[in-house]
């Protein structure tokens, strides 16, 4: 109060709350329905565009559910049932896309979690694999819930902390994964998706590499992340982190020697991301991954003939 005064601050902005927008019970409701259709969408998009015969017709398809979803969100009524029929939908429209027999390498993409997922903060990398010939695979928006509340649950059982909060995390866990039954079963339908993976097992994944004790950041979940794609097939991978990141430095690039040695032919290229960092220079790491890709999917394709 003291600084804001100093500064000439208004007594009226300096005692201002700034609640912003109440949480009630139908805006969670919409928010976490909203979460998985973003990762639906994610999930068909990006497994479907790389291989599409009539160039444009994913986006466009994109288009129209975004705009379905929008509507079904805002509107006074949001059902349980609207959802999960939708869900269903959404996967079989996708599913139904016709796409080209052609084997592309499939590069996942992992790291701290806004260079991740924001296009703006990782100069469009699913743009640039795309364009290199390469499919990206990102793991989903949700899982990263699911990582705060295992890491409760952790700590009670391992540090003898709240377990209130641990009761508390199994239950948010439980609600997602009731959450995502629907979307998990329709992916696992399909005939081009894949279905998504417990927290439960990516944290026994991740715990034969590192401690699950590496809770700042992404911690333990980046490196299960990228077993989790390595035990999928998914050989080729970016790790991307803000330039100077100490735990990526050791949850992300610290774990790259090992996860060469344990799983043969994996191709992990960790990239920085920074305002000042050479966007010349990401590029060109990107391009030397892509080119190693295709050399061992082209190997691998020969030897499987």
């Amino acid at each position: 109060y003291r600084t804001l005064k100093s500064f000439g601050a208004p007594v009226d902005f300096i005692n201002e709350s700034n609640p912003g927008f109440k949480l009630t019970l139908p805006l969670i409701k919409r928010v976490c329905y909203g979460a998985v259709f973003g990762d639906i969408l994610m999930k068909c998009v990006y497994r479907m565009r790389p291989y599409e015969l009539e160039p444009g017709i994913v986006n466009r398809k994109h288009k129209i559910w975004e705009q379905r979803v929008i509507s079904f969100l805002e509107g006074s009524s949001v059902s349980h049932g609207q959802f999960k029929k939708m869900c269903r939908e959404m996967v079989h429209e996708f599913d139904l896309i016709p796409i080209s027999d052609e084997k592309k390498p499939r590069v996942g993409i992992v790291g701290e979690i806004l260079v991740k997922y924001a296009p703006t903060a990782n100069n469009d990398i699913v743009a640039i694999i795309e364009n290199e010939g390469g499919e990206a695979v990102v793991p989903d928006l949700i899982g990263f819930m699911n990582y705060s509340l295992f890491n409760q649950i952790w700590k009670a059982d391992e540090l003898n902390m709240s377990q209130k909060a641990k009761r508390f995390a199994k239950l948010g866990i439980d609600a997602i994964n009731l959450l995502e039954k629907p979307m998990n079963k329709a992916l696992e339908k399909s005939e081009r998706f894949e279905g998504i993976e417990s927290i439960y097992d990516i944290a026994k994944g991740a715990s034969k590499i590192i401690s699950i004790g590496n809770h700042t950041g992404e911690g333990w979940f980046l490196t299960g992340e990228m077993i989790e794609l390595l035990n999928n097939d998914v050989k080729d991978i970016v790790c991307l982190q803000p330039f100077g990141c100490l735990p990526n430095h050791i949850v992300g690039k610290g774990m790259v020697k090992e996860l060469r040695r344990q799983y043969k032919g994996a191709n992990i290229a960790p990239i920085d991301y920074d305002p000042g960092s050479s966007e010349v220079n990401q590029l060109n790491r990107i391009r030397l991954m892509m080119t190693t890709a295709k050399k061992m999917q082209k190997a691998t394709l020969t030897s499987a003939n």
